[in-house]
Parts: structure tokens; C-alpha cells; sequence
């Protein structure tokens, strides 16, 4: 007979929390022995208890599920972290598996993927959803993106906050005409070409 899969649960939602360990739990091979109600908690939980893998949820209070993981990571290599959000942008993916995470799914995943998920990742496996899957793939064939400087960063943090060109020079101290040409410039690095898409990628990909 497998030896059980002890999992720690944590997620701020109540019922979101009760209905995957109610799923859970009702596998033979899986035993829900805690769960947690913010990302706090979540690290106290699997350092006292050491189960074999965390459900993690990404955004929780306290702390958040990517930096949870981090710690509990930075602690321990016996606990295994399994995020499962309703979130698929590339940064909180790319975050969670900086931190340490073995899988990422959706919450809106079937039953089943969720089950395997678990699974696999206390087989020492990595475990990702479909849709995250080739997400990441789409990610890694698309070409070597320019960075943006700290100057152009700069422009479309404030583009962000509502300001206008002639605002902006008079923040940063540069003529409008210099505000304009660092974000046409940001607009290239991006592949967009207005304001709003500009702001809107900057934000996803983490750099405001």
C-alpha cells in the first residue's frame, strides 16, 4: 500500500478552502492534516507539521502565497508547495516558481487534474495545468525582450498614475519632447503603441 500524502491546505476563502479539503480528503492515499487561513499561517503550519505538499493559494493576507513559499522553501526541502489560483498571468506564474512552487493550476481545473496535481507533485514531480503549460511554452518561443531603462520605467510608472508628457517633464525635470521620445521608446520595447496597452503590459510582466 502507498504511504499517505499528508497535505497542508491554505486559502483565505473559507468555502474555496472547505471544498478542497472536502475533495481531497476523500481520496484514500491523501490526508489533509491542517489548514491554513493566510500566508502566515501557511509557513507556521508546514514547518510544524511537515506535511508532504501545500496547496497554496496566491493571494492571501498576512502574506502572500509566493512569498509563503519562499520561506517555507528557504526552511525546509521536505515540504513541496502545489499553487492553485485563479490567476494565469505570466508574473504570478513566473513569481511562483521563482519562489519555489512544483505545480501551478487553476482553481477553475477539474477535479481530477487537481487530485493528479497532488499527486505528482509528492512524487517529486511538476505539476501544471494545461492552459499554464502552454502559456509558459508561448513564453519561452516568443524572442529575447529588451529591457526597459530606469528613465523609461520611470515614464510609464508615471504614464500609470493619470499624468500627461508636460507633467511628466516637469516631475522628472526634462523637456516634453525628452518624456515623449523615452516613451515611444518604451512603447517599441513592448511591442504596443499607445498609453494604455503600455501601462497595462508594464504591469503584467512586473515593472511598475
Amino acid at each position: 500500500m502507498s504511504p499517505m500524502i499528508r497535505v497542508l491546505v491554505a486559502d483565505d476563502h473559507a468555502v474555496v478552502r472547505a471544498g478542497i479539503v472536502a475533495l481531497l480528503a476523500a481520496e484514500p492515499d491523501i490526508d489533509v492534516i491542517g489548514e491554513a487561513v493566510d500566508g502566515e499561517q501557511a509557513v507556521e503550519l508546514a514547518l510544524a507539521l511537515l506535511p508532504n505538499l501545500v496547496v497554496m493559494d496566491v493571494r492571501m493576507p498576512r502574506l502572500t502565497g509566493d512569498a509563503a513559499t519562499a520561506r517555507i522553501r528557504e526552511r525546509t526541502d521536505a515540504v513541496r508547495v502545489l499553487v492553485l489560483t485563479t490567476y494565469e498571468s505570466d508574473a504570478s506564474i513566473l513569481s511562483a516558481i521563482e519562489a519555489g512552487a512544483s505545480g501551478y493550476l487553476l482553481k477553475a481545473a477539474p477535479a481530477d487534474e487537481l487530485i493528479a496535481g497532488v499527486r505528482s507533485v509528492a512524487a517529486g514531480e511538476v505539476a501544471l495545468s494545461p492552459a499554464i503549460a502552454a502559456q509558459l511554452v508561448s513564453r519561452m518561443r516568443e524572442p529575447a525582450q529588451t529591457p526597459l531603462t530606469t528613465r523609461e520605467t520611470e515614464v510609464v510608472r508615471l504614464v500609470a498614475e493619470g499624468l500627461s508628457n508636460r507633467e511628466i517633464g516637469e516631475r522628472l525635470f526634462v523637456g516634453e519632447s525628452t518624456v515623449k521620445t523615452h516613451l515611444l521608446r518604451a512603447f517599441e520595447k513592448l511591442g504596443v503603441n499607445d498609453r494604455t496597452r503600455a501601462v497595462t503590459l508594464a504591469m503584467e510582466r512586473g515593472l511598475i
